[in-house]
């Protein structure tokens, strides 16, 4: 992470040892005893001057960097031109009072000791005061919230205590769950690269991220059953995330080639050298087993073969629910803003919704958990082969408000199932009436938590082809602004609402074939 630094005030040595002069002018030679008073005065003096420098870090799809945070009045600013300078074309010209940037098209004119300011000629609230030094401009932190999406045209949120600044959709997202076969191992999965540093100390090991914009979980404590591995909290603080483990046993880190996994684990003993070790035997096994063909199955050639499976895991898990996220890969789904397509708020939300259903005792897999191709005969495919309980749609829209909660709408007159196969087109048949049931407990739970909820039919696919329950999802954010579908509150929201509308009728659901 590059380092953007500006002037700071500093407290220089010379100044120090000035004073302790002239104080020794004014008073009498201190006795030897007193020495060491004045030794622990000085070592104060110093490490005080030496204190760690606040930091603000930025994230963004161009460059991840940081700048420091300077103390002024009592709060917290950052000087604008440096925060805007990585991210695009920008220029600055002081006319004290008044001092004027441009970034890109965009122009900003703020004035000295003024708590608003203009962006694109419409009025702009700061949170306090505008400052201006040297001709360098200093706004608050606290107005990055609304004075940025104003100037680059798309969400960006502060986290204004840890200072940490996610300018688009740029955070990376974590999950985290022991193994099933071995309380003793952790396995962390990221959705995209990190390089963490490692510490540990006794009961704890810690994963720091500095370059990384990682971001909270549904929950900062989670708790795993397990009693080696008991709990992990994620805080966050001065630029950085870190995820503490709490743990009975040392445990090693090790990294996935590809930087998206990391596992805790005892370290393994080393074999002894009289005692031969016998060669491992290599076995692979995945979400879907061979014999689990799926009931509907979507009309192919003979020489055509089938999806590719889900990548491997330990060991085969039934879940209840499958979670899917949206469009991905070159599908970017609709364009909500010049900077945020749908493919990723669906993902985000696809998570949190993993994320609630799990703290409710409901497993669930979210089908499409990275930036994927994925076609909807695949959707579709999986999702059958997985004989979940529900199947849950996540959508993302930036027209209307609240939520929109569809089932399938199915063809009239649909082809006939043969033998133990079903109409690839007509699949929901059976399944239609569960549905509907989910999709009315899913809006009740919405309106309980006051969001404007619609039920509707449509011939949305994969809906048609799933054999079990299945609804889909779409989010709009509440009003015209667009940021709160990127804002965790929001989606913890919505998230919740789902996860409780699928509780309350999980026995219904179970029953499913």
């Amino acid at each position: 992470m590059r380092s953007i630094r500006g002037r700071r005030a500093s407290v220089q040595p010379a100044v120090v040892r000035a004073s302790l002069g002239q104080a020794q002018g004014r008073l009498s030679p201190p006795p030897a005893r007193a020495m060491p008073l004045l030794s622990i005065l000085l070592l104060t003096l110093l490490l005080s001057a030496a204190a760690p420098e606040k930091h603000l870090a930025v994230y963004s799809t161009v460059a991840n960097y940081s700048l420091p945070i300077m103390q002024r009045e009592g709060r917290d600013y950052v000087g604008l031109l440096e925060l805007l300078d990585p991210l695009g074309t920008v220029s600055a010209k002081s006319e004290p009072p008044r001092w004027r940037i441009h970034y890109n098209k965009v122009l900003g004119d703020f004035t000295a000791g003024k708590s608003r300011a203009l962006v694109q000629g419409r009025d702009a609230d700061l949170n306090g005061k505008f400052l201006l030094e040297n001709g360098r401009g200093l706004v608050p932190l606290a107005s990055l919230n609304s004075l940025l999406p104003r100037i680059l045209g798309g969400p960006a949120t502060l986290h204004e205590e840890s200072g940490r600044l996610f300018i688009g959709n740029v955070a990376t997202h974590f999950t985290a769950s022991v193994s099933s076969d071995d309380p003793a191992r952790l396995v962390f999965h990221f959705t995209a690269p990190v390089n963490p540093s490692v510490a540990s100390e006794p009961g704890k090991l810690r994963l720091s991220f500095r370059r990384e914009p990682l971001t909270a979980p549904a929950s900062p404590v989670l708790t795993f059953g397990s009693k080696i591995i008991p709990s992990a909290d994620y805080s966050e603080s001065n630029g950085a995330a870190e995820i503490s483990v709490t743990t009975t046993i040392p445990l090693l880190a090790t990294f996935s080639p590809d930087g998206r996994t990391i596992t805790l684990a005892p370290p393994k003993p080393q074999p002894s050298a009289s005692a031969p070790v016998p060669p491992r035997q290599e076995t692979t096994a995945v979400n879907v087993p061979a014999t689990a063909a799926p009931r509907a199955t979507p009309q192919q050639s003979n020489n055509q073969s089938p999806p590719s499976a889900p990548p491997p895991t330990s060991a085969a898990r039934r879940y209840f629910a499958v979670v899917d996220a949206s469009h991905g890969g070159n599908d970017r789904g609709e364009a909500l803003s010049p900077a945020l397509a749908e493919k990723d708020i669906t993902v985000a939300f696809a998570r949190r919704l993993r994320q609630e259903l799990e703290s409710r005792g409901i497993s669930t897999l979210v089908l499409r958990d990275s930036d994927a191709n994925l076609s909807l005969d695949d959707r579709a495919f999986f999702a059958n082969s997985m004989h979940a309980a529900v199947y849950i749609a996540m959508h993302a829209a930036s027209n209307g408000h609240g939520v929109r909660v569809y089932t399938a709408l199915l063809p009239y007159g649909g082809e006939d199932d043969r033998g133990p196969f079903r109409s690839w087109t007509s699949a929901q048949t059976s399944a239609l009436p569960l549905s509907q049931a989910a999709a009315a407990s899913v809006a009740g739970e919405m309106k309980k938590v006051q969001v404007t909820v619609r039920t509707l039919t449509a011939p949305l696919r994969p809906l048609n082809n799933i054999v079990t329950a299945a609804i889909a999802v779409e989010v709009a954010p509440p009003a015209s602004d667009l940021s709160p579908l990127t804002a965790p509150d929001y989606q913890q929201l919505i998230a919740g609402a789902v996860a409780n509308g699928i509780v309350a009728i999980r026995s219904q659901l179970g029953a499913a074939p």
